[in-house]
C-alpha cells in the first residue's frame, strides 16, 4: 500500500461497544448560524449516497449523534464560547463560533470507519458553513477547498495520517515520524535517519508502516518483525517512548529499517 493507495473497507453489522464519546478530531470554525441537522443530513446524503440518522442528544439543542450503519459520531455545533475562547485565540482563526466532532469509541477493526465518518462530517460542516476544520492530530487547516472528494467505500491514508521531518531535534539525524496514527488508538511510528539522505525513504517507510499497523489493528510490541511487501523489505520495532511534537503526548513506535 502507498500514500495514495485506496483500502476498500468493508460494511461489518457489528455496532461499536462501547458508544461514548472520544475528544474531538475536528474543530470547524466559522461565521453566522450553524447549519441544521436537517441540512447536515441532506448533504451528506447527496455526498455519499448513504443514509445518516441525527438525533439531539438529550438537553442539548446542540449536541447530536449521527449514525450512519454501525458507526456513530458526535457533533456539537456550537461549543460555548466559555469553554473555547483560549483554543481559538491558540487556532489564530477569524471565526466567531467554533464546533467539534468527534467518533465513537470503537473496536479497533471498526476505527477506520468510524474515523472516516468523523471526517466525512467534519467536510461537510465545513462546506455547509464555508467555515474552517482543524484536524487536531495532524495540525492541519482544511478549508472547503481542500478537502477531497471520495466514494463511500474508499480510504486513503494520507487523508488521515502525514509525514512530518524535523532536521533540528538531533545534531546529526532527521526525525521523521506519523501524525495521525493516534486517530485510530494506535501508536504513532518514527525513524532516525542519517542528514544528507532523501526525506522521501523515511516517508515511505513511514507511510508503508502506518498502513500496517491499520491492517493489524493493534501497536505491535518491541522486536516484532513488520513485513512491508510495496518496498520488498522488513523492518522491526526497536523503541516505544512518548513525545509531544505537537503540543499533544503521544505514543511511538521507533522503526529499525537497517
Amino acid at each position: 500500500m502507498s500514500s495514495s493507495t485506496s483500502i476498500r473497507m468493508r460494511i461489518r453489522k457489528k455496532s461499536p461497544k462501547p458508544s461514548a464519546k472520544r475528544p474531538p478530531l475536528y474543530f470547524v470554525g466559522y461565521r453566522g448560524t450553524a447549519p441544521t441537522t436537517e441540512e447536515l443530513k441532506l448533504l451528506y446524503e447527496r455526498e455519499y449516497g448513504a443514509p445518516l440518522a441525527i438525533r439531539h442528544e438529550e438537553g442539548s439543542a446542540e449536541s447530536w449523534q449521527a449514525t450512519h450503519g454501525p458507526w456513530s459520531a458526535h457533533v456539537v455545533m456550537p461549543l460555548p464560547m466559555s469553554h473555547v475562547a483560549e483554543v481559538m485565540k491558540q487556532l489564530t482563526w477569524e471565526h466567531d463560533h467554533m464546533g467539534a466532532v468527534a467518533p465513537s469509541i470503537a473496536s479497533p477493526r471498526d476505527m477506520p470507519d468510524t474515523v472516516l465518518l468523523a471526517a466525512r462530517l467534519a467536510r461537510c460542516l465545513t462546506l455547509l458553513t464555508q467555515g474552517t476544520a482543524h484536524d487536531v492530530i495532524t495540525q492541519a487547516y482544511v478549508n472547503p477547498s481542500d478537502w477531497q472528494q471520495r466514494t463511500l467505500t474508499s480510504f486513503h491514508l494520507d487523508d488521515h495520517v502525514s509525514i512530518v521531518h524535523d532536521d533540528t531535534s538531533q545534531p546529526d539525524q532527521v526525525w521523521s515520524y506519523s501524525l495521525g496514527l493516534s486517530k485510530f488508538g494506535l501508536d504513532e511510528v518514527e525513524v532516525f535517519m542519517s542528514k544528507g539522505l532523501s526525506d522521501n525513504t523515511a516517508k515511505e517507510v513511514l507511510i508503508e508502516s502506518a498502513g500496517e499497523l491499520l491492517r493489524v489493528g493493534h501497536s505491535p510490541k518491541v522486536g516484532t518483525a513488520l513485513d512491508l511487501p510495496q518496498l520488498r523489505r522488513t523492518i522491526r520495532i526497536r523503541n516505544y517512548r512518548t513525545a509531544a511534537p505537537a503540543g499533544r503526548m503521544l505514543g511511538f513506535r521507533e522503526l529499525q529499517t537497517s
